[in-house]
């Protein structure tokens, strides 16, 4: 049987940033073609990073990222690398007009390309467009209608983009129908809880349904709420996993095949099942022998969950500072575990030499959590400043003589102006702590402990908050070094200090059972009486669906976070603000 070495280059696109994607497509593909690749292949719209959103229905966009990628092509070859066939993805155009979409010709779509020997030499586009979650590709994209195949010494490699796996039919059973030896599949798959296992299982009965092996590429980094981990794989139709690579690192995993010799001449055009049309593009080569010395197979191994979401959650917040041009953070640092566990991820996500915090103290706050304040900061090394808000706080109350709720937010308000005055004035990024069960029910202040332009556990329910500062300091001690985060932030009572002997349990239920319930209401879409039918307090119930359905507005002005979970807020769940709809 013939051999083919693969390239799978697991990497992080810049959206809009075309020549640094190009750049990083040629450096990758001289490292595969140095290994002894005869395949490369790049993630999903690679070229352009993705998702691009509304950038695709900008021409001159469309426009730059086909020109980049003629050019892209002359480059590989004039730098020595054109015998390499490389795939990429990137943004182009349909040539003809979708009457069933109302689409003219011309109209964008989400493509990848084969570049080989300085020419573009086979194009197509995605054939199934997501439009769920956090997707809404219908909205932007014209699908495709070829299944593409390459003939590479002696072996059919049928070609796919991502969603066409995660849909039944497709390009997976025209891959079978056409014979083809490998299916290919360029992914930008987002990230998600527990999806490492829901993509091997996938992958595994795609692979089978294929008749061939899979291989399986995704991109990893993060682009505003979307992290995407890696994780590429290469599964035999059997279901045995030949090579995996790590989750959120950049990694170019080669693997030798032993694939079928391609079976005779297949027309172009020849139809296949959903519609798909067959397009032959032969780039030759002799069949190859198994080489002499094979590649390790490497098979990364797998992390528990919370090292996972952890992993996710730096690998956000690093993407977001860097790629929007900031160099370091700034946020308040309180005593309490959500800005210690902020602070954590930013130290691991930029270096502790650029995070910068400030405590900011009032009447209320307890002498322990401005010390657990600067235990961490001492633990961690990032830089700490104290900005008392007693005199902006005495100042604004003798003016306007507010109380209760008023004089509490107040507080937060004060907060929030000093962070940002700091900002503007010292260029920091600030990090909101806000995490998903006070977003849930609003026990947040807007323009207050809300201010920022990214929130590292946006996603995160509080008891998952207390887990993951755990785990946090475990590792620490792991590795040898001193756990970050203070036992006494971990093992206090939650409180926002705002009044006297305030705990987070005088305004909501118990965390474990708030954050049950909230998981039932969001992630699940389950009404208030299907909730109360599953064993919980019709009281409690009630409560937590008011403060859900009620809060919109507050989630609609809050920044953007990284997703960790089946359905965060922003993206994926969509509603109205002005709603009278009470019954869950």
């Amino acid at each position: 049987m013939p051999n083919l070495r693969l390239a799978l280059c697991q990497t992080d696109p810049w959206v809009g940033d075309l020549a640094h994607n190009g750049d990083e497509v040629v450096r990758r593909s001289r490292q595969a073609a140095e290994a002894g690749a005869q395949l490369a292949a790049f993630p999903e719209m690679a070229l352009t990073g993705y998702p691009v959103e509304d950038l695709a229905l900008r021409s001159s966009f469309v426009e730059a990222s086909r020109t980049a990628l003629v050019e892209l092509a002359a480059r590989l070859a004039a730098e020595g690398l054109g015998e390499l066939p490389v795939v990429v993805g990137y943004l182009g155009r349909s040539e003809h007009a979708s009457a069933k979409l109302g689409r003219p010709a011309g109209a964008p779509q989400n493509c990848a390309a084969v570049l080989h020997r300085g020419e573009v030499v086979n194009r197509f586009a995605k054939h199934h467009l997501p439009n769920y979650g956090v997707f809404d590709e219908y909205r932007y994209f014209v699908p495709g209608d070829q299944l593409s195949v390459l003939r590479l010494h002696g072996v059919d490699v049928a070609l796919a983009i991502c969603e066409d796996i995660w849909q039944d039919g497709g390009r997976v059973t025209a891959a079978r129908e056409a014979g083809a030896g490998l299916l290919l599949v360029v992914n930008g798959s987002p990230y998600e809880r527990d999806k490492d296992d829901a993509r091997l299982a996938l992958v595994r009965r795609r692979a089978a349904e294929a008749g061939c092996t899979l291989a399986y590429l995704n991109m990893v980094g993060a682009q505003d709420e979307l992290v995407f981990d890696g994780d590429s794989l290469v599964v035999t139709a059997d279901g045995e996993v030949l090579a995996r690579a790590p989750q959120f690192e950049e990694r170019l995993m080669l693997v030798d095949l032993e694939l079928p010799a391609a079976a005779g001449d297949r027309a172009d055009g020849l139809p296949l099942g959903d519609g798909l049309r067959l397009v032959h593009t032969d780039l030759g080569g002799d069949p190859l022998p198994a080489p002499a010395e094979p590649v390790p197979a490497g098979i990364a191994p797998r992390v528990e969950d919370e090292a996972e979401i952890y992993s996710a959650l730096v690998a956000g917040t690093r993407a977001y500072v860097r790629k929007n041009g900031f160099s370091s953070v700034l946020l308040g640092l309180s005593g309490g575990i959500d800005s210690a566990l902020v602070a954590a991820i930013a130290v691991d996500a930029v270096g502790a030499p650029n995070v910068h915090c400030v405590s900011m103290p009032s009447r209320y706050s307890s002498q322990h959590s401005r010390d657990d304040a600067a235990d961490l900061a001492t633990r961690t090394g990032l830089h700490l400043r104290t900005v008392s808000i007693a005199p902006m706080f005495d100042s604004v109350m003798d003016a306007l003589g507010l109380t209760g709720l008023a004089e509490e937010n107040l507080q937060s308000r004060l907060r929030g102006t000093v962070l940002m005055a700091i900002s503007n004035q010292e260029g920091h990024l600030v990090l909101a702590p806000g995490n998903k069960s006070e977003l849930a029910v609003g026990y947040s202040t807007l323009y207050g402990d809300s201010v920022g332009a990214y929130g590292p556990i946006k996603d995160v329910y509080k008891s998952l908050v207390f887990r993951l500062a755990r785990w946090r300091n475990e590792e620490a001690d792991r590795r040898g070094e001193v756990p970050p985060i203070p036992e006494n932030t971990i093992v206090k009572p939650p409180s926002a200090e705002l009044r006297p002997d305030q705990k987070d349990t005088d305004s909501l239920p118990d965390y474990d059972l708030l954050d049950t319930v909230l998981d039932l209401y969001v992630e699940g879409d389950q009404g208030r009486d299907a909730i109360v039918a599953a064993g919980f307090d019709p009281a409690v119930v009630d409560r937590i669906v008011r403060l859900v359905d009620t809060a919109e507005y507050k989630r609609r002005q809050y920044p953007p976070g990284p997703k960790i979970s089946a359905k965060g807020f922003g993206r994926d769940r969509r509603l109205p603000i002005t709603n009278r709809w009470r019954r869950g």
